[in-house]
């Protein structure tokens, strides 16, 4: 099996379930956006050790879960598995005690965040800022496909706020106390 398939060439990307659309229709760009997450939370990860290379290896794998959502034409939104290919309100509220738990060690920045004082946190950073493009580019495929039961964009808005403050933990001596 070879690496090319030579099916895009026309501009157009195979949807999960089937189907094919433009590589440049909002659900390619959004999960584009998804999959530049991943790979900026992976150099993040090539930095970090211990329990926070963990947790963040298990966000760039629930990142798959939105790609695949992403992924799925409206039509096709009924054949979606929960926490496999449809995020869910679970996966949402999960980010929250572990934003709290950083928070609560490390405390709330009161001035604004010139990034780079740490290349962990910097590439964490980097990562957040891909995030926030990510949701948006999911606010604008929700919208345009008239998807409105999709838990992507609470999911994105959420991971966004816990890597800032993993960011801010990174610049500290604070570890997570168990794999998120």
């Amino acid at each position: 099996m070879k690496i090319y398939t030579r099916s895009g060439d026309d501009g157009s990307t195979g949807r999960l379930f089937g189907g094919r659309v433009a590589k440049d229709d909002t659900g390619p760009e959004a999960n584009g956006a998804v999959d530049e997450a991943v790979s900026a939370l992976g150099v993040a990860r090539s930095i970090a050790d211990g329990p926070l290379a963990a947790s963040l290896l298990k966000l760039q794998r629930q990142l798959f879960v939105v790609g695949a959502e992403l992924a799925t034409g409206a039509e096709n939104r009924s054949k979606l598995v929960d926490e496999v290919s449809r995020v869910t309100a679970a996966m949402v509220e999960g980010l929250e005690p572990a934003i709290d738990e950083v928070a609560d060690a490390v405390g709330m920045p009161t001035v604004f965040i010139v990034p780079g004082d740490h290349p962990l946190s910097a590439a964490l950073d980097q990562a957040r800022a891909v995030i926030r493009r990510a949701e948006r580019r999911a606010i604008t495929h929700n919208r345009a496909a008239g998807i409105a039961d999709s838990q992507t964009v609470p999911y994105l808005n959420r991971l966004a706020d816990y890597v800032y403050m993993l960011a801010r933990a990174a610049e500290s001596t604070w570890t997570p106390s168990r794999e998120e």
